[in-house]
């Protein structure tokens, strides 16, 4: 493990817990959230997004738009069947997806999963970040580098390690404040 190694796992963890985040529903229709949804096309299962146009009607209504219209119901079934807590409603054109209102107690769980991915990520950087250390520590008792770049090296682990979880603070508090709204 390397300083670089230790870099792209950071951008990494960013990246993962950004995608965990746009699962966690909050009270505004998100296209994302439908992103893990598949639908059995012509005996297949592909993406819903390969199905139909996705778009927002208003802040609580996605509006799907098969391309055939003979997908309909296969669509309004994997919705259903993937558990999302969404109202669907077909109509001749389409699929209609309705975000309810959250309640206190929901809001109070997904702060919770929400708080629990960022232990995730913070965990998984920290360990990243020990692999490192020891590296440094192994390379300076192999004669490989001196106490003094050991040290300076750690103090670069550091600062990225810092920077990151100070990152993952800001998407966790984003996450807060679009959850209690």
């Amino acid at each position: 493990m390397t300083i670089e190694n230790l870099k792209i796992k950071s951008k990494e963890v960013i990246g993962w817990l950004e995608k965990e985040y746009t699962g966690i529903r909050s009270g505004q229709a998100t296209p994302a959230l439908l992103d893990g949804i598949k639908v059995s096309s012509y005996g297949s299962l592909v993406s819903l997004n390969q199905v139909g146009s996705i778009g927002v009607e208003d802040a609580r209504t996605i509006r799907i738009s098969p391309w055939d219209v003979g997908q309909i119901n296969p669509i309004e079934q994997a919705i259903r069947e993937a558990d999302l807590g969404l109202s669907v409603v077909t109509d001749g054109a389409g699929v209609r997806v309705i975000f309810p209102e959250l309640t206190s107690e929901r809001r109070t769980q997904l702060l919770k999963l929400a708080k629990s991915k960022l232990e995730d990520a913070r965990v998984s950087l920290r360990n990243t970040r020990d692999e490192v250390m020891k590296k440094l520590d192994k390379d300076e008792k192999a004669g490989e580098i001196s106490e003094d770049e050991k040290f300076s090296q750690k103090e670069s682990v550091q600062k990225i390690v810092d920077e990151t979880n100070k990152s993952l603070d800001l998407m966790y508090q984003q996450k807060e404040v679009e959850i209690s709204k």
